[in-house]
């Protein structure tokens, strides 16, 4: 399954909309999602796992490609 997930990039921070980041990122679960980001200094806002109309959606963007973890 293909998980698109918005981070801030400090984890000290206060979130603020305007800095979130997302990245793509193939998993079993979301469980081992955050596990496979845990290595990272990244302050994960949210998790959420596309359906098969979402990630066709996110392809058509130039900016998508699924992390390599």
């Amino acid at each position: 399954m293909i998980f698109k997930v918005l981070y801030q990039e400090s984890p000290t921070e206060v979130p603020v909309r305007e800095r979130t980041e997302s990245l793509f990122l193939e998993a079993a679960s979301e469980r081992e999602a955050r596990k496979k980001l845990a290595d990272r200094k990244i302050n994960i806002e949210y998790i959420h796992p596309l359906d098969e109309a979402q990630l066709e959606y996110e392809k058509r963007s130039e900016d998508f490609k699924v992390e390599d973890l």
